[in-house]
């Protein structure tokens, strides 16, 4: 192999940002679908698209009309519970669900399952199993983890790791029903301080090892054929650039010997890198980097480097030899175009009934009793409410990482085959000669003989997912009110949580007759009522198996103890016990999200809702409403929007005018900017101004793209991405004032919410 050959295998580029030409100009090792990724832009293509540009991409590998070699390129997918990314395909309960049934052979089914599914598109690597022992809760990957406990964890991932790839000793897996699977991240980035996303890890090298490091033996025993690098670091050192841990102890003493990837542009967090330079990352011992939308920029800073011999070429034959190794054991060059390889355009096995079986199963070893008065189970014969907006949703019962990176975007229509939690209760109840109804705020037409009100979190992943506290979003306690209300009428309330992690959720423990918790269960919602649903004796079908995979908090705080311990379950044979109140928390004292900067008619704690004209001293801070600002020029007003006065109402005369929320200290959106994430800001235009610009201010930047506020008369989601203001010169880890709306010209308008997200309504082009 040439030197650019080389240096190719050790770049991967995301859908998002490269196409077949630059993988046969480049020589690329791999791509990767993002998880707002698709062929042709399109992230909820249809699974033949999917196969095209497979066979398309590979084509253009193997294409050695330049005189290269044509190494067959390989295609990662985030395929973190089922494959996810498919529009049809089962969607498996998250890990946490799965760590809950304590069952490593269903795991190794569950795996399978994948594979073959992922198989189907023309894929041949996932990004899973995510192998993280998440310590603290508040995370928002906490969910991607089977359990706070090692052992449990180390007990699932060899089963999954088999599952995917087949036996340890296998090789050319594209003749079998496998894929080539990838434990991550190495290492710890579930025991980051206070559970921040990305964050640093203060504990000591025996907890680094014996809590975290324990699932990494089962995998390579197991032969897994990639690992991935955190972004996190430990004791203040990034682990993608920690050459002790990676090849001291990853690759030497633990002897594993398949390549080492890094997460999305995690070199660029490296002290010294940038997103486009950092040969440290390879010297630590990462072999292929993931370089989604700067592969372009690494590509040529490695091969400079190599060249003029910066890069010692035995690191670099050494990464090339892992990554060549991997495809030879994989078969990708015996093996032509993926959609002539085993199970490739065989549809039908997308949301197989055999697949769904198991996953039903999983959810039926999920589900986690924490109370029962003795109304369970459910008498099919009797009139069944099911109330809770989450009842008929088959992407909230999915949660993150579902057709979508943030699992948001999606309605039921993009879930074909599949089974709301709804749908399953009321095909449970009739077939035993029942009725059920479906009412999401509890009302109904005659008095049912029992309700069930599904409440809980909503989709998230990375970034988004992170909290201040154990407690459920305040938007999100509606449904406790709705629970207070049948129970007053002498109806039997069932609780039924859906949740990513243990959450402070104490009202509806105490007002409801039963609470089941049931995770992020997926396509097949019917494995709740298998278990919710008793038979027409009224004798349960299945029991409670689940136990939970983490302590249950107390309070909000963890520090406050545990309600309930790691291993806790209730079955049908669990005796009947009294209840004991548990203590309730006033939630507005509670700290809020760091996401959201406007809310509710007022900026966050920290924040303040200013009014200038753009020159120094000219602003006005609004504390209370009405306010004039500007001589005068400016009136602003109290609105309703979900809430009363929940929206701040500024009309402008004429002339400029500036509306910002500025926080003392500088806030750090680098690690949002370089995932994709946008500043939403939810507005009505009522009189639209001459022009607009949405911008951010720092100490020592000031950025702001032109946008166009048309007059709507009603609340409209808008979007800028946030990486528009950082290549617009906004300096993304020091803003003073990220979110700057200027207007000019007489305008009218009302600012409801201002937050960090995904789930625009309109994307904003960064002009």
């Amino acid at each position: 192999m040439t030197l650019p050959e080389k240096i190719g295998q050790l770049v991967q580029a995301d859908l998002c940002c490269v196409t077949p030409e630059d993988v046969k100009t480049y020589n690329l090792g791999s791509i990767l679908v993002g998880g707002n990724s698709g062929p042709d832009g399109d992230d909820l293509a249809p699974a033949p698209a999917w196969v095209a540009a497979a066979d398309a991409f590979y084509l253009a590998s193997v294409d050695t009309s330049d005189g290269g070699v044509g190494v067959p390129v390989v295609w990662g997918t985030d395929a973190v519970h089922g494959h996810s990314n498919i529009i049809g395909a089962t969607i498996f309960p998250h890990n946490i669900g799965l760590g809950a049934m304590r069952d490593p052979a269903l795991i190794e089914q569950i795996g399978a399952a994948t594979a073959k599914e992922i198989r189907v598109t023309g894929q041949e690597w996932t990004f899973a199993p995510t192998v993280a022992v998440p310590q603290d809760f508040r995370w928002g990957r906490a969910y991607e983890g089977y359990s706070s406990d090692p052992q449990l964890v180390a007990s699932y991932v060899g089963a999954m790791v088999r599952g995917l790839q087949g036996p340890p000793t296998g090789d050319d897996l594209l003749s079998g029903p496998y894929v080539i699977a990838s434990t991550k991240h190495f290492l710890a980035d579930g025991g980051t301080d206070n559970g921040v996303d990305q964050g640093d890890s203060s504990i000591s090298e025996e907890e680094l090892r014996d809590i975290h490091g324990a699932p990494y033996g089962p995998a390579i025993a197991e032969g897994v054929s990639t690992v991935m690098v955190s972004f996190s670091g430990w004791q203040g050192k990034k682990m993608t650039g920690n050459s002790s841990l990676i090849t001291g102890v990853l690759k030497d003493r633990m002897d594993f010997g398949g390549f080492v990837v890094s997460d999305w542009n995690a070199h660029g967090q490296i002290v010294g890198c940038t997103n486009e330079s950092c040969p440290q990352a390879l010297m630590a011992g990462v072999d292929m980097y993931m370089a989604p939308d700067t592969w372009r920029p690494i590509y040529g800073d490695l091969l400079t480097r190599a060249e003029a011999g910066t890069i010692p070429i035995e690191r670099i034959d050494e990464a090339v030899a892992r990554i060549l190794r991997v495809k030879l054991r994989l078969g990708l060059f015996d093996h032509g175009k993926p959609s002539t390889r085993p199970l490739a355009g065989e549809y039908d096995l997308l949301g197989a009934p055999e697949h769904r079986a198991i996953a039903r199963e999983a959810v039926r070893k999920s589900l986690v009793l924490l109370k029962d008065q003795g109304v369970l189970p459910i008498a099919p014969g009797g009139r069944l409410l099911v109330a809770g907006e989450g009842a008929d949703d088959i992407a909230r019962q999915s949660g993150g990482w579902t057709l979508s990176w943030q699992g948001t975007g999606v309605d039921n229509s993009h879930f074909p085959g599949a089974t709301s939690i709804w749908s399953g209760l009321k095909q449970a109840v009739e077939a035993g000669g029942g009725s059920a109804q479906l009412s999401p705020d509890g009302s109904f037409s005659q008095k049912p003989d029992a309700a069930i009100v599904v409440f809980g979190e909503k989709p998230y992943a990375e970034f988004q997912g992170d909290r201040a506290t154990l407690a459920l979003d305040t938007e999100l306690t509606g449904p406790y009110e709705t629970m207070r209300k049948l129970k007053a009428q002498g109806i039997p309330v069932i609780a039924l949580m859906i949740t990513g992690r243990p959450l402070y959720v104490n009202p509806a423990l105490n007002t409801a007759d039963a609470f089941v918790v049931a995770w992020l269960p997926g396509s097949e919602g019917g494995g709740i009522a298998d278990v919710l649903v008793g038979d027409a004796a009224g004798k349960a079908r299945f029991d409670f198996a689940g136990k939970l995979p983490a302590a249950w908090p107390r309070t909000p705080d963890m520090d406050n103890g545990a309600l309930h311990e790691f291993g806790y379950g209730l079955t049908y044979d669990s005796p009947v016990a009294g209840w004991s109140e548990l203590p309730e928390v006033d939630m507005t004292e509670v700290a809020g999200d760091s996401r959201l900067w406007f809310g509710s008619g007022k900026p966050a704690a920290r924040w303040s809702l200013l009014v200038g004209d753009g020159t120094s001293g000219g602003q006005t801070r609004i504390t209370t409403t009405p306010a004039e600002a500007l001589g005068g020029r400016a009136l602003v007003t109290a609105e309703n929007f979900l809430v009363q006065e929940g929206a701040q109402r500024v009309a402008v005369a004429s002339g400029e005018a500036q509306v910002s929320l500025r926080n003392f200290e500088p806030v750090d959106i680098d690690r949002e900017t370089n995932a994709d994430v946008l500043v939403l800001m939810t507005i009505k235009v009522r009189d639209a101004p001459d022009s607009a610009t949405l911008g951010a201010i720092g100490p020592a930047s000031n950025a702001a793209a032109v946008i166009d506020l048309p007059a709507t008369g009603e609340f409209v989601r808008y979007g800028l991405p946030l990486k528009c203001l950082r290549d617009k010169g906004a300096d993304v880890k020091s803003l003073t004032e990220p979110f700057v709306l200027t207007t000019r010209g007489k305008t009218d308008y009302a600012l409801g919410e201002v937050r960090l997200g995904t789930d625009a309504e309109v994307v904003l082009p960064c002009r």
